[in-house]
């Protein structure tokens, strides 16, 4: 155990968020790139990640709901912060009072908006979302319609952006990428000239017809390789290490963990980790991947239990009790985990519990 008692610690590598942020924005030329923070910064903490995108100079961030947005106000000033899932019957006074932008894609939503801004009697921030393939949010193509058929809609918001959500980014040859460039052009001819806002993570590197007046990527800044199937060009932010808390020795033949799911082909031995279901190490684990000790592979095996992990450490007999094993990290990268879990790594780092010793590495 750490002086405090955990049993497993994860560093999150601020330096590399900022060196990441500055890599997209290179790549992106043509407007700013903004730091997509939703989900508590994808599950690393948006209070410290957050302002350390600021310090570097980004000045255009997202949330996912408005209670995420306020946790960050006070360490964003002057910056653009946006809520990307609308604007809540009821909540309207405070996002105008907190300075925080929302991104409007129903018609309702916009009528509220407009309202507030003529009751205010100023113009209120906004941006406008367009739905182009993706049938979750945004207007679609009869509300935008109606809406560029109505000049006085619009009136009283400072529409800061038009944007829209690319649903296959990640997959350079799906014909959706192109047709939804298509129809985001489309829409964007029947609105007032806006800067518009196109690329995520993945569709930065779809080359400069996806380029617009603002990226946001998001996972890419966490590490999490925007270009699947090509070496990872973002650097690695997070490190999971958990403490061996037991090792045994068991015969061929001996079962582990629950229901029996893996039995040993051999004499060996079995190291357990304080580290499962209840830490956000998914279930889906079970008998798959592996862990890390000085080089050597430890594959998991047995199912993942709500406190506990197993593994084999029969071909590393330098394993010690009290020795830490990495989970994720430089030896075992996010996507290979998720990969091994049957999942993404959006999905791994935003489970990750709040039992761990975390520690933001400036």
């Amino acid at each position: 155990m750490t002086a405090d008692g955990s049993l497993a610690r994860l560093e999150i590598d601020l330096a590399a968020i900022r060196e990441n942020w500055r890599s997209l924005a290179a790549r992106h030329p043509s407007g700013p790139v903004a730091g997509v923070v939703k989900a508590d910064a994808y599950g690393l903490g948006a209070t410290h990640v957050a302002p350390a995108l600021f310090a570097a100079g980004c000045r255009h961030f997202f949330t996912a709901h408005l209670s995420e947005a306020l946790a960050i106000r006070p360490r964003l000033p002057g910056a653009l912060l946006a809520v990307l899932n609308g604007l809540p019957p009821g909540s309207e006074a405070s996002f105008a009072h907190h300075d925080v932008t929302p991104v409007l894609g129903t018609p309702d939503e916009i009528a509220r908006w407009a309202a507030l801004a003529r009751q205010l009697g100023r113009r209120l921030p906004a941006l406008l979302h367009v739905d182009t393939g993706m049938h979750r949010l945004g207007l679609d193509a009869a509300q935008l319609a109606a809406l560029a058929a109505d000049p006085t809609a619009l009136s009283g918001l400072d529409l800061r952006y038009v944007m829209t959500h690319l649903a296959a980014s990640e997959v350079p040859e799906d014909p959706a990428n192109a047709a939804q460039h298509r129809r985001f052009a489309a829409a964007c001819a029947l609105l007032p000239p806006l800067p518009r806002s196109f690329a995520n993570s993945s569709g930065i590197f779809l080359g400069p017809d996806f380029a617009s007046d603002l990226a946001r990527p998001g996972a890419a800044l966490y590490g999490i390789n925007p270009t699947p199937g090509r070496p990872n060009p973002m650097r690695p932010v997070v490190r999971l290490s958990a403490r061996v808390l037991a090792l045994r020795t068991i015969a061929a033949g001996a079962a582990v963990g629950y229901n029996a799911t893996w039995t040993a082909p051999r004499p060996g031995r079995i190291a357990t980790i304080g580290v499962g279901y209840a830490d956000g190490w998914l279930r889906s684990h079970s008998n798959h991947g592996h862990a890390v000790f000085d080089g050597a592979m430890l594959p998991l095996v047995g199912r993942v239990s709500m406190d506990l992990t197993t593994l084999d450490a029969t071909d590393c007999p330098a394993l010690r009790e009290g020795d830490w094993v990495e989970l994720i990290g430089p030896a075992r990268p996010v996507d290979e985990v998720a990969q091994a879990a049957g999942t993404n790594g959006y999905e791994i780092l935003t489970s990750l519990g709040r039992r761990y010793r975390r520690a933001w590495l400036a």
